[in-house]
């Protein structure tokens, strides 16, 4: 008979203090530790304190400037009282509200930028608490994402390491013996929001222990956050609603002009031409050419009349 397993638990960390540029975050959580991780415990790391280790922190004067630094795609922006909010994708993937630039638990006058490399970070802090404790541990980082269609926020797993972010139960079969053929929790982003209800906002805890799940820790070359990332050509919302409707009516617009330009010169030539003959001069063509221009202008479009001088023809 397999062993029963341990039951979900969730606790903080506590005794880590201020997080400075430089610091050594496997010392600093090995030390709070104290000699009590366990094999198959996870670590959820609020990635603001990676970020400060790492330095990641830029004048609050210059957030507008490191929110357009840090953004690949902007998906949506919109105007209000308290200035302008802009949904876009960083440099690391994620759709986000401002790339991620964070002013919250950072000294006055300064925001945070996430970290370089949320993945990488992760997996030395992985690989640094193994060494130091003998202990199979898994590392996710957590930040503070909205979500579409939904209020509030929640946190999610923008790092891993040594820890399955999805379980795959693909190929299965539910409790009534359905197969399951899309099933697949983001068992990471689960954990990152579990562990934020331990951890919380304002409490100076900025890393959750969870214990119970060995089963999703593993080798450090599991596949890491990035992971979860949705590819573009998989991504049906790659845009807010009002910028789609611009885009598409931009795209229509230029389509239709196309269309009209190249129907009002065939049958602004084809009468011109006509008319020419009819009179046998190149006054009368000339004339006639101007005729099946007028014609063919009030049945298009007026706005293109200086595409359709270029294709007036010589006498």
């Amino acid at each position: 008979m397999s062993p029963a397993p341990r039951p979900l638990g969730i606790r903080v960390l506590s005794g880590i203090g201020e997080i400075r540029p430089g610091d050594d975050l496997v010392t600093v959580i090995t030390d709070a530790a104290a000699g009590s991780l366990e094999h198959g415990d996870i670590l959820v790391i609020t990635s603001k304190i990676v970020s400060k280790a790492e330095g990641r922190i830029v004048p609050a004067s210059d957030r507008e400037q490191a929110i357009t630094d840090e953004t690949v795609r902007t998906v949506a922006t919109r105007a209000h009282a308290g200035g302008l909010t802009r949904i876009v994708e960083n440099r690391l993937g994620m759709v986000a509200a401002a790339a991620g630039v964070d002013a919250s638990n950072t000294g006055a006058g300064t925001v945070l930028l996430l970290p370089i490399d949320p993945d990488a970070s992760a997996r030395a802090i992985a690989r640094g608490v193994r060494e130091r404790t003998g202990r199979l541990v898994g590392v996710i980082l957590s930040d503070t994402l909205g979500r579409p269609w939904r209020e509030g926020q929640t946190d999610v797993a923008i790092g891993a390491a040594g820890v399955h972010v999805l379980d795959d139960l693909r190929g299965t079969t539910d409790g009534a013996g359905n197969p399951l053929s899309v099933t697949m929790p983001c068992v990471a982003d689960e954990l990152a929001a579990a562990s934020d209800l331990v951890k919380g906002k304002a409490s100076g805890c900025p890393v959750a222990v969870v214990s119970g799940l060995g089963r999703l820790v593993g080798p450090l070359g599991l596949p890491d956050a990035t992971a979860i990332v949705r590819p573009a050509a998989q991504d049906m919302f790659r845009l807010g609603t009002d910028e789609a409707i611009a885009e598409g009516y931009a795209a229509g617009l230029a389509a239709g002009r196309a269309e009209s330009q190249a129907a009002a010169r065939s049958e602004g030539y084809a009468a011109g031409l006509i008319a020419g003959r009819a009179v046998g001069s190149a006054a009368g063509r000339t004339i006639g050419w101007a005729e099946g221009f007028a014609a063919a202008v009030t049945r298009h479009d007026g706005p293109h009349v200086p595409d359709l001088v270029d294709a007036r023809p010589s006498s």
